[in-house]
């Protein structure tokens, strides 16, 4: 049996990004890129700066055209992932600082080759992995000396395996800072995904509240936008103004929601798509509460879904506004095409009576043309027949007086065909 050219390729997908394997104590150090705003993605540039990361350790290269990569930089374990819209650099390292968070930590990516990146850092984060304390009330005072305690989110996650904690802050460095802390015996592929997990809630979530900037600035074109819209629709029953010069400024409004909607349109759709995504990775975790403080999922629904929300909303306005827009235009378009339709049927009906009166001139000036056709024709004839009736000795103007009626008659009858030839011949 032959196989299709694809199967392999689409298996192997399913395979082709393992999770890390992690064994407490370490420290994971997470970045993600992103192109500059406006610029295309480079992927090219993306596996070009992966290489140059690689040779500083002597590392092998991945196969060209790869999205993923795993292999050793030094003491640490780098994983590398290719996006759609950003890339992401991964390095998990044994052990951890005697200073928590140390800065230092983060120098597995070096500052010059970081500066290098042919994008803008979009997230960057500090993990500390350490085997759970003994007590509870330890670990949870530990994350108060560490982290902010307002802004604190801490929960134990997949049945109890390890206890995650951040407080979604950046630090004086640049970066994210999370804590996992792991009961014992927990398997090392599990920590691994338990790390991966978090890192990718705090990449969906920066991603997805690229939105939220896009929709401040599509809300205020919208607020300039609503009060002439408003005011085009609401005047659209009275006649001061002309339909034409409101259509017209109508159209201009449409446009520029519809541009409006064109370059959000990517945006929004994809922070609904990461905005998802960060749901499922929490819901994953199956979260459980520590010590009556607030879960990662209690903390995004307080602090990051009233963002969410907000992106939404703005899509709504500006889909509602596009469609308000195009219903009054079509109005207008009818009201404009009904007016001309009512000056098209006075022009018709000028026309007529142009026609009219073009018809009556050319009767009179035809009866003037018999007249004058005549006047000659008869003069020209009673040259002709003078000598012939002069023998007779008729009074003088009699031969006119019995031409007269004759000629009339002719010219009449013969200007009458002439036109009927003229009508037949336009006909054909």
């Amino acid at each position: 049996m032959t196989d299709h050219p694809l199967r392999y390729a689409l298996v192997n997908e399913l395979h082709a990004r393992p999770f890390p394997v992690v064994q407490a104590p370490a420290t994971a150090a997470f970045v993600a890129l992103v192109p500059p705003e406006g610029a295309a993605r480079d992927k090219g540039g993306d596996l070009a700066h992966l290489l140059q990361l690689l040779d500083r350790h002597g590392a092998p290269h991945p196969q060209p055209g790869a999205n993923h990569f795993s292999g050793p930089i030094g003491r640490s374990e780098l994983k590398w992932e290719s996006h759609t819209e950003f890339v992401t650099f991964s390095a998990f390292t044994p052990g951890v600082s005697a200073r928590p968070f140390d800065p230092f930590e983060a120098e597995v990516f070096p500052p010059d080759w970081i500066a290098a990146a042919p994008g803008l850092r979009a997230t960057s984060v500090l993990v500390r992995i350490l085997p759970e304390p003994a007590s509870e009330a330890e670990m949870l005072a530990l994350l108060d000396d560490w982290l902010v305690r307002e802004s604190l989110a801490v929960a134990r996650v997949v049945e109890g395996a390890a206890v995650i904690a951040g407080d979604f802050r950046i630090d004086p460095a640049g970066h994210m800072r999370f804590a996992v802390f792991v009961r014992p015996g927990t398997g090392e592929r599990r920590v691994g995904r338990i790390v991966q997990r978090v890192c990718e809630i705090e990449t969906y979530r920066a991603m997805s509240m690229l939105g939220l900037i896009q929709a401040r600035e599509v809300t205020a074109r919208l607020n300039a936008l609503d009060p002439r819209l408003s005011e085009l629709v609401s005047g659209l029953d009275s006649g001061d103004r002309p339909a034409e010069a409101a259509l017209h400024e109508l159209l201009t409004i449409a446009a520029e929601l519809e541009s409006l909607a064109v370059q959000s349109s990517f945006r929004f759709g994809a922070s609904a798509a990461y905005e998802a995504i960060v749901a499922q990775r929490i819901e994953v975790l199956r979260e459980d509460r520590i010590g009556g403080r607030q879960t990662f999922g209690e903390f995004m629904m307080r602090r990051y879904d009233p963002a969410m929300r907000t992106v939404k909303s703005t899509e709504r306005r500006l889909t509602q506004m596009a469609e308000r827009a195009q219903r009054a235009a079509e109005l207008l378009r009818t009201r404009v095409d009904v007016e001309r339709s009512a000056q098209n049927q006075k022009l018709l009906e000028s026309m007529d009576t142009r026609a009219d009166l073009a018809l009556r001139l050319q009767h009179t000036v035809e009866g003037l043309s018999v007249v004058a056709i005549s006047y000659y024709a008869v003069s020209l004839a009673s040259y002709i027949i003078h000598p012939l009736v002069e023998p007779l000795r008729w009074p003088d103007g009699t031969d006119k007086a019995l031409l007269t009626p004759l000629v009339l008659v002719a010219v009449w009858l013969g200007l009458k065909r002439l036109r009927a030839a003229l009508h037949k011949g336009q006909g054909a």
